[in-house]
């Protein structure tokens, strides 16, 4: 992966909040980001009542890690029995350090985050987190989803905002997230732009918009209701 990938560069709000240069987005919400986390892609998904073991969450956007800890906190809490697979797709993976920085923001986060931080200042892209077995997939969803072999129970869509980042929330990768999503399984994302209700409409999903956290006065999750004939055959 080229230097120019790996680094895309940050500014920082207020001192703490971290912005892409990229896509001119924040990397988490700027009134409180682990509480956003927990609402809109652990609450839009029901969990952790449907944690098992083996239960597998897939992501667009891994950024700070913030998504992932809070997963690990929560089925954590819960004292569920894993593991827990995590899956996460990032082209633009950040510094140890800005990581780290970021992380600060949120001391309970941060309080689990340390084997995180450190199998990541190693290169290592799969580590255990408490339940969690993490997988992060580095490259560009578009062309590393359609190739990968697993299939999630939970969708965690967060990429940057869509009218910033729009390749994250093609119609394309939208059916690719479905085509790797299986029976029964669910998506939840921040956003209630239409054209992203739409094309996760049309890949198969069904969609609800509802509240939203803090100012944004909706979100979006969804579900697959029925298994298809390739759900069935795999």
């Amino acid at each position: 992966m080229s230097e120019d990938l790996q680094h895309e560069g940050l500014e920082w709000r207020d001192d703490a909040i971290p912005v892409s240069k990229r896509f001119d987005d924040p990397y988490f919400s700027i009134a409180n980001g682990l509480e956003e986390t927990r609402h809109v892609f652990l609450g839009g998904n029901d969990l952790p009542r449907r944690f098992r073991p083996g239960f597998h969450i897939a992501e667009l956007g891994f950024g700070t890690g913030l998504n992932m800890l809070a997963t690990a906190l929560c089925a954590s809490q819960s004292g569920t029995e894993g593991p827990i697979l995590f899956t996460s797709y990032e082209a633009f993976p950040l510094p140890t350090d800005d990581i780290a920085r970021a992380l600060t923001a949120f001391p309970e986060a941060l309080a689990v985050a340390g084997p995180f931080l450190d199998a990541w200042a190693k290169g290592a892209r799969q580590f255990d987190l408490g339940p969690l077995r993490v997988s992060v997939i580095e490259g560009d969803a578009r062309q590393a989803l359609p190739r990968w072999g697993g299939r999630a129970d939970a969708w965690f869509l967060d990429g940057f905002s869509p009218a910033k980042n729009p390749e994250l929330w093609s119609d394309d990768l939208m059916q690719a997230v479905r085509d790797h999503t299986g029976p029964g399984g669910t998506f939840a994302t921040y956003t209630a732009a239409g054209h992203v209700r739409r094309a996760l409409a049309a890949a198969g999903f069904t969609v609800e918009r509802r509240p939203g956290f803090g100012r944004k006065r909706h979100m979006t999750a969804g579900w697959l209701d029925t298994p298809t004939a390739d759900d069935r055959d795999n």
